[in-house]
């Protein structure tokens, strides 16, 4: 017999946390088995039980017959994010959605740093951003908890749309609007689309916005809607910013240490380990949030300083006599022209750039890998090293760069040929993995 979402929930509420992996369950938690194209959790159910699970969440009549324990649903996804709903709406608590094409993770972790200087903050886990990931973060939500940020990823419309269902958030905030994921989109209008889906939602529910207003496209998004929506529906609070403004010399690798420099409007210094112009844009984010939840100056400026990244994201490295910037964990054409052009203006003696394929742009890829090719060029780095199928795209404006087509040539290379004194930009798509190539400069 099928289990109510009802019922459901009071048996999550015996349990100490939700797993959708047996090599993750912890004592008396929830496992929801998932099924995908090449795997089927199902199977997997006595064993999260032996691992410690209290119950496990199947959609496969014969496993839920062979112990009382497992608890019957239609699809375990379904059940999943259902299950998430319903403990949502038992939460009084603000709830802030991110999305965007590029810097989702590194705003979401800048302003739950910002608003832990006030309240007891949840935030995204790692990655966990998609259909299955945000039903998880949800779930890890307890009374204990003041405020929650949420981020939300998607490679297709609707998504968006689906996660706000889910997460409910009471304020919103899209980073930007980018060429990502094009491929599952349809083009750049496909992702404006549905990136808008959190301007919607909060919209038709009445909630609070937070709209970078130096952002063209997302100030063109926020008219558009004012004039589609009308009187069905209304943002409660819009919050344009910045507030601050960043100063003539703007952002600044310094030599000594992997520290930049901007400037608020009164002239105060903000420090921070995050290199790039692109993100001083998050950093205007996180500190828009944090002041509209009453975190002093002072301390948001000391979280945003106190934050360094260790995922792949905007990294400095010190190798020997060369400094990395390490910016791996994705890439796109619009994140990785902004960090080419932003690397370009940097003071350095030498610079090179390590790229890797940018994945998802379906049609368009020969086109953007090009377009790179000549923006390549136009830096004139001292040395330019490219990885990946479709990188060979960018070549016809690059003759005097290096191309490996997978990076075990590119790993072989860089042993033969180290570098000193160098500035050095990593930049791919996840699928790249090219912070493996960080032991070998």
């Amino acid at each position: 017999m099928l289990i109510t979402t009802d019922q459901l929930y009071h048996k999550f509420l015996e349990c100490t946390g939700v797993s959708t992996d047996t090599r993750r369950i912890t004592p008396d938690c929830l496992f929801v088995a998932l099924k995908g194209a090449n795997f089927d959790g199902n199977q997997f159910a006595e064993q999260a039980l032996a691992s410690g699970a209290r119950y496990v969440l199947v959609d496969d009549v014969a496993v839920a017959e062979r112990d009382p324990r497992c608890l019957l649903v239609a699809d375990g996804l379904t059940a999943l994010q259902d299950l998430a709903r319903h403990h949502r709406q038992t939460l009084s608590i603000p709830v802030i959605g991110l999305t965007g094409s590029n810097g989702k993770t590194t705003t979401k972790e800048l302003i739950a740093n910002v608003l832990a200087k006030k309240y007891r903050t949840y935030a995204t886990v790692g990655n966990l951003n998609n259909h299955i990931g945000v039903p998880l973060t949800i779930l890890s939500l307890n009374e204990q908890h003041e405020l929650a940020v949420v981020e939300m990823g998607a490679n297709h419309q609707k998504e968006i749309e689906l996660l706000c269902t889910i997460a409910q958030p009471t304020h919103g905030l899209i980073t930007n609007v980018g060429k990502a994921h094009l491929e599952g989109f349809g083009g750049i209008e496909g992702v404006r689309k549905g990136k808008g889906e959190l301007y919607d939602y909060l919209a038709q529910n009445g909630r609070t916005v937070f709209i970078n207003s130096r952002d063209k496209t997302l100030m063109a998004m926020y008219r558009e809607r004012l004039k589609t929506l009308r009187s069905e529906s209304v943002f409660a609070e819009v919050i344009f910013y910045p507030a601050v403004e960043s100063p003539a010399k703007s952002v600044e690798l310094l030599q000594e240490s992997p520290v930049v420099v901007y400037r608020d409007s009164a002239g105060q210094e903000i420090t921070t380990h995050l290199p790039g112009r692109y993100n001083f844009e998050n950093i205007i984010g996180a500190l828009a949030i944090g002041e509209y939840f009453g975190v002093t100056s002072d301390e948001a400026n000391h979280a945003v300083a106190n934050y360094n990244p260790t995922n792949n994201r905007s990294q400095v490295i010190a190798k020997g006599t060369n400094t990395v910037l390490l910016d791996a964990y994705n890439a796109n054409p619009s994140s990785m022209a902004a960090a080419i052009r932003q690397f370009a203006s940097m003071p350095a003696k030498r610079k090179a750039v390590i790229l890797g394929d940018m994945y998802e742009l379906g049609n368009e890829s020969e086109a953007e890998h090009t377009a790179l090719g000549k923006l390549i060029a136009e830096s004139k780095f001292d040395l330019v090293i490219l990885a990946g199928k479709d990188m060979h795209y960018a070549l016809g404006y690059l003759p005097k760069a290096y191309y490996f087509p997978d990076k075990f040539s590119l790993h072989n290379w860089l042993m033969d040929n180290p570098m000193t004194d160098t500035h050095i930009l990593i930049k791919g798509s996840r699928g790249m993995s090219l912070e493996t190539v960080v032991p070998f400069i």
